[in-house]
């Protein structure tokens, strides 16, 4: 019997400012828990998701970057090798999101693909369960920033659900 097992490894960057809840949506997502007590990030963490699929192995390595780091020169070591990334704002603080274009430019100028394309990157709102902010309470205007900013899409989310 022949074994059709396949196996494969993406990086997966997670980014945003500080404070944005990146490594409690990456905690939320791999340990399925919760903590209420920050503790930011300091350079790089990471962290390993397998998912069985079918008859193949998905193995997402997270890569939580700490949000102070776009100011500095390590986020090209960082995302080295990266096959998309998740770019995060926190729905309570505007000024968040006005950062999620300088992350995505940030990106766009330090990685792409083999095929010279930009890594696919999704948006993330965070804390929605804290409320909805004016600009995610309306759907249309997040699809014509993302369409416009090169995001492949958004998402609410909560680390605390």
């Amino acid at each position: 019997m022949q074994n059709n097992h396949k196996e494969h490894l993406y990086k997966i960057l997670v980014v945003g400012d500080l404070g944005v809840g990146k490594t409690s949506i990456i905690k939320r997502y791999v340990h399925q828990n919760f903590s209420p007590n920050y503790r930011a990030t300091i350079g790089v963490d990471f962290a390993l998701k397998v998912i069985n699929w079918d008859q193949e192995t998905v193995r997402l390595q997270l890569w939580d970057i700490a949000g102070q780091e776009r100011f500095g020169n390590m986020t090209r070591v960082y995302y080295r090798e990266a096959m998309g990334a998740f770019i995060v704002f926190d729905v309570t603080r505007p000024s968040s999101f006005e950062a999620v274009t300088k992350w995505k430019e940030d990106l766009d100028s330090k990685l792409t693909l083999a095929n010279g394309k930009n890594v696919a990157a999704v948006l993330l709102a965070n804390k929605c369960d804290q409320g909805r902010d004016v600009l995610t309470n309306n759907g249309i205007q997040m699809e014509k920033f993302c369409q416009e900013n090169g995001f492949v899409g958004w998402y609410e989310t909560s680390a605390k659900k």
